[in-house]
């Protein structure tokens, strides 16, 4: 588990080609929808706080979703927020993804998203915690960095996808941590 007191959020890249056409991106560089994109120019929408400090993958599913959103920041691109390789899984459908702890043919093994996941969470809190208390760090990101940081904060990885172009808001408590959707218009989720 990490042990992090700073809070985060990762929003998931807007819908894709290969999310509306259930077939599993990995590394591939899939593209956003137009509804992906009209999604992601809506995330201004959420109530904010004045600073934020963006941070996304490098794949450019999640640069375009950074820069439509976030359109008066410049993300600081940090590679261990990529998706996971699924090696001669990527492209195929959605169906046919193996369990999470196996190794895909060519892909990358699960412990080790977990820890660069884990390295790019920290970078990105202590980053955010030397532009003041109140800087929230913001992470554009995929599918599998969201169900990875669930599981490193004491969740869980299976379930439902992460919803697209969606804020989940992980801030740790005074045992575990809280993982949630913020109400879109409430600015009282921000820690």
């Amino acid at each position: 588990m990490m042990h992090l007191k700073t809070a985060f959020v990762v929003i998931r890249h807007g819908q894709t080609d290969a999310n509306r056409d259930g077939r599993i991106a990995g590394r591939i560089e899939a593209q956003l929808t137009p509804e992906g994109r009209s999604a992601a120019c809506a995330l201004p929408d959420w109530m904010w706080p004045k600073t934020i400090l963006l941070f996304s993958s490098p794949q450019q599913r999640a640069r375009d979703t950074a820069h439509l959103g976030f359109p008066e920041h410049d993300p600081i691109v940090l590679n261990g927020l990529r998706e996971r390789d699924w090696g001669v899984f990527e492209g195929r459908p959605v169906s046919e993804l193996p369990p999470r702890d196996q190794t895909p043919k060519g892909g990358e093994p699960w412990p080790d998203m977990l820890q660069r996941v884990a390295d790019a969470v920290t970078f990105a809190t202590t980053e955010a915690q030397r532009h003041g208390p109140s800087c929230l760090p913001v992470l554009v990101a995929h599918s599998g960095v969201i169900r990875a940081v669930r599981h490193l904060t004491g969740g869980t990885a299976h379930g439902p996808s992460p919803v697209n172009t969606t804020p989940y808001l992980f801030a740790p408590g005074l045992d575990d941590w809280d993982a949630r959707i913020p109400d879109k218009k409430d600015k009282s989720w921000i820690v």
